[in-house]
């Protein structure tokens, strides 16, 4: 009996800590096969690129969390980086004016989706696949399909400056990852998120106003994307509106590859900061490696397409487990 009580303790580990074995094996298989993986100021590049993507998959787990999703993340990028960049440049806006503006127009949108999703009870993803659409025709409208340039060089310290050798971008990243984690374990915020996406009608009879926490979650996961995005602009100098075209696409592959469920209820910032790894240092390997673009995009959707199914599949066990559990209690009573 100790034996199967230490093999399923083993087990449950491999399954917790499998993707982290997972990321340290691409990087050893990375090391030996891309040139100049291994070098350090790649390993910082990426840290700078992936940086967005990081702060961005903070926001979504708590949503995935919740048992929603945001499609029009991409899209939130795009307008938050053409909107400052032109409050700057044509506006002729103080930076850090410019860039409080984009943060509360971005947090707005996120918690206009929440009460749309609260209030008319359309499933999310239809709600944010519809303001997907609106702000990629928005970002256009801003700035009319061309990239905007040329504001105060002061604006590029947080996208490209260093503190000690470190990327700042980099230390913002990490200060948003122990917030998060800090929120979901430490926080009665925290539990009524997982219990929303674990069992919404049960959340509801225990008293936990689920109608506000949603909203809160998409408005959070806005706020978050918006410092992703500025961040974005403060690295490139330049805003386009096709930066965060397809965004969202790696933020959710990123959470899903790192233990966050697509169902609701399950996930932790640990997982997704290294799903965020593995999606940032997969796609630097195979670009040193010359892989073009395309089967990068196929590789991602192979990953993604089985991270869910293994999610699902073992849901399903779960529950499976549980009902047989049930069964056994009622029969001894």
């Amino acid at each position: 009996m100790m034996e199967q009580l230490k093999a399923k303790k083993t087990g449950k580990k491999l399954g917790e800590y499998g993707i982290f074995l997972v990321l340290i094996a691409m990087f050893i298989l990375f090391s030996f096969i891309a040139p100049n993986f291994f070098d350090i100021n790649n390993i910082f590049n990426v840290a700078r690129q992936v940086c967005t993507l990081g702060i961005c998959a903070v926001g979504m787990t708590i949503v995935l969390i919740t048992g929603g999703i945001d499609l029009s993340l991409g899209f939130q990028i795009s307008l938050a980086n053409v909107v400052c960049a032109w409050l700057m440049v044509n506006g002729g806006l103080n930076p850090i004016l410019a860039v409080v503006i984009t943060i509360l127009m971005t947090t707005g949108i996120g918690i206009l989706n929440g009460i749309i999703i609260v209030k008319s009870h359309v499933a999310p993803l239809i709600v944010t696949l519809a303001m997907l659409n609106i702000l990629n025709g928005l970002s256009f409208m801003v700035s009319k399909g061309l990239p905007i340039f040329g504001f105060d060089k002061s604006f590029s310290v947080p996208g490209q400056g260093s503190i000690a050798g470190i990327p700042i971008s980099l230390l913002i990243m990490i200060a948003i990852f122990i917030v998060g984690a800090i929120i979901l374990k430490k926080t009665y915020f925290g539990r009524y998120f997982y219990a929303i996406g674990s069992n919404e009608e049960a959340a509801k009879l225990s008293g936990i106003n689920t109608g506000k926490l949603k909203i809160f979650a998409y408005g959070l996961c806005a706020f978050l994307t918006s410092i992703g995005a500025l961040l974005m602009l403060s690295r490139t100098n330049s805003g386009l509106s096709s930066n965060g075209d397809g965004f969202e696409f790696n933020v959710i592959t990123a959470c899903v590859l790192g233990g966050v469920s697509a169902s609701g209820g399950k996930g932790t910032i640990f997982g997704a900061l290294v799903g965020v790894l593995i999606v940032g240092f997969l796609e630097n390997g195979l670009l040193l490696m010359n892989v073009n673009e395309y089967t990068q995009l196929v590789i991602q959707g192979i990953m993604m397409l089985a991270a869910v199914v293994y999610d699902t599949l073992s849901r399903e066990k779960n529950e499976r487990i549980k009902k047989i559990k049930a069964i056994n209690v009622n029969n001894q009573v």
